[in-house]
């Protein structure tokens, strides 16, 4: 019998075309839904009699039927109907990736330790079931991830990519090639109304093992059967030859997606502090990253001792140094309820991320340890050395160390999205952002970091915006945080300019200032295109490149360099800069 496929359960709007029109017609005239009211038309207009349309549905509806009904081809009633939209909210649509279970480098005793997953994530985890679904293929990762993202309305012509998956640096040199220049090609390839191609071609089913890891007995077994596994089920070699890419493979995809319909605008990999070297930094800028996320977990040594990190704060002061000084952006790790700390000394620890001058990251994740039982941190709880905090301590730590984060930074996430049955013993709440941010409003303070001030879907005039500078120190030289906002301090959108004051050891960045990141919020806009009363394309990032020059330039720099993404350097050479063969410069 054939196997069904996603084309076998496509919808057809041509069915449903009375039901469709009516719908469309009924919410076209709706000013401002309140909430329900989308319901209460879906309900009028139900499905076969019977159900409710899906926003998805509605959306492929509306796209079909728009030419033969005269309605525009998005707009905002599709905005209306878009799920979930804070994933395009901040300017990208981002598509989040992981890679194959592996060895890790690491013996961190708060790490789970689910051989089905690479290192640190739990196959429950919505994004890791997506991965095992894909056998963790990064073309059918991505293509079926834009695919569901158009489906719900989001803008697919600019994406950031993510890759999650333990330690980046770890995996062999000939798999990071493949996996990123298969990741482009899915880009490359997108077309909503195709299949995932090359199904076929997948790699070992690590959904198949049974082993299960119990973290009260130590020993960290993960790395054994991980690649026992591999060894049973390649021992000819064959899934690992074929996931291997060269350099101008590699090379030609990134050139393909300069000016493919979906362009990779950021990349990110995440990796340790001590696999970061001149070398690695060199080599994840061939790669095409633009972010790090690098795990710092704790600026205390005996608390990192303690875990068994595996490396020492040391380690993180120059791992940020090398990765800011070549331009990167640095989204750091940070773990609150480690064993042997306290909620005081979190908090001291908090305030050493930005007091001192050689962290200072560009955006931090804020990972309260959870406890889960196939980590090695069990077996110290059972003892009675370690204790989850409270969900009172837990939200007082959480209150203080938003109010601490700076302008600069953005808090990309505040506590880990791990599904409360994985959690032995602890808070199973994941919403403790909102919860933390309703009681700093109810005592009167807010935070000041990015995502808590980001424009996010409201009309702005490009010309209404004042331009705020924040100097800070860094080890690398000044940091200058350009950023437009409105006048209740929204933020349209920012630039980060390095001038670095010491040597360079990639030569190409030799005498150059340089800008590691240039972002315009508010909900995407479609490459080429222009919306009244958006951020994007209303110039905004012209004039923070121009106004860094400026600074630059006074500063006696002769060239201004930035670290494009792939997808961006078609803009990049719009506002006059030329390709180098990492960076893109300008002449001041």
């Amino acid at each position: 019998m054939r196997r069904a496929t996603w084309k076998d359960y496509r919808f057809s709007p041509e069915e449903h075309e009375r039901e469709l029109v009516a719908i469309v017609e009924s919410l076209a005239a709706l000013a401002a839904p309140r909430p329900g009211e989308i319901d209460r038309v879906l309900r009028r207009h139900p499905k076969n009699g019977r159900s409710f349309f899906s926003r998805s549905e509605l959306i492929a509806g509306y796209r079909l039927l728009a030419g033969k009904y005269g309605w525009p081809p998005q707009g905002a009633l599709v905005e209306r109907l878009r799920l979930k939209p804070v994933r395009s909210l901040s300017g990208v649509t981002t598509v989040t990736i992981l890679t194959k279970p592996f060895p890790c480098p690491g013996r961190c005793i708060f790490c789970p330790n689910d051989v089905r997953m690479p290192k640190s994530y739990i196959s429950s985890e919505p994004g890791a079931q997506r991965a095992a679904h894909h056998h963790f293929d990064p073309y059918a990762q991505t293509f079926a991830r834009l695919r569901a993202l158009d489906a719900i309305g989001h803008p697919t012509d600019k994406v950031e990519i993510i890759v999650l998956g333990g330690t980046w640096s770890s995996y062999t040199e000939q798999y990071q090639r493949w996996f990123l220049k298969r990741a482009f090609d899915a880009l490359n390839d997108f077309d909503p109304e195709a299949g995932v191609t090359n199904e076929e071609e997948r790699g070992i089913d690590f959904e198949s093992l049974r082993d299960t890891v119990d973290g009260r007995r130590g020993g960290n077994p993960y790395n054994r059967i991980v690649s026992d596994l591999a060894r049973r089920r390649d021992p000819e070699g064959v899934i690992s030859a074929r996931e291997s890419s060269g350099w101008n493979e590699l090379r030609a995809a990134q050139a393909s997606n300069e000016t493919s319909g979906a362009r990779c605008v950021g990349l990110s990999l995440e990796t340790r502090p001590d696999h970061v070297s001149e070398l690695e930094v060199e080599r994840l800028r061939r790669l095409g990253a633009t972010k790090i996320q690098i795990g710092y977990q704790s600026l205390d040594d005996q608390v990192l001792a303690l875990n068994e990190r595996g490396h020492d704060v040391s380690a993180s002061r120059r791992a940020t140094w090398l990765l800011r000084r070549a331009g990167f952006k640095v989204q750091a790790h940070w773990m609150a309820n480690l064993y042997g700390s306290t909620p005081q000394k979190d908090v001291e620890d908090f305030e050493r991320l930005f007091a001192d001058v050689d962290f200072r990251p560009d955006e931090l994740k804020l990972y309260p340890c959870s406890l889960v039982e196939t980590a090695e941190l069990m077996s110290h709880y059972e003892a009675g050395r370690y204790r989850p905090y409270t969900e009172g301590e837990l939200l007082e730590l959480l209150v203080a160390c938003m109010a601490k984060t700076p302008r600069y930074c953005r808090l990309t996430r505040v506590i880990r999205d791990i599904p409360g049955e994985e959690i032995f013993v602890g808070s199973r709440v994941t919403n403790f952002r909102d919860l933390a941010e309703r009681e700093m409003a109810r005592r009167g303070i807010r935070s000041q970091d990015i995502r808590a001030r980001e424009i996010r879907d409201h009309d702005v005039s490009a010309y209404s915006l004042r331009l705020e500078e924040v100097p800070y120190r860094t080890s690398a030289g000044e940091e200058r945080f350009l950023q437009f906002v409105t006048g209740e301090d929204r933020i349209a959108g920012f630039l980060r300019l390095c001038l670095p004051e010491h040597e360079a050891f990639i030569a190409e960045l030799g005498g150059s200032a340089i800008v590691r990141e240039v972002h315009v919020y508010g909900g995407a806009v479609g490459i080429g295109e222009r919306e009244a009363g958006r951020a994007q394309h209303g110039g905004l990032g012209r004039r923070l490149l121009e106004r860094a020059s400026a600074v630059a330039r006074a500063r006696g720099y002769p060239r201004l360099s930035v670290i494009s993404s792939v997808g961006t350097r078609e803009y990049y050479r719009r506002c006059g800069f030329f390709d180098g063969d990492l960076y893109q410069h300008r002449m001041l």
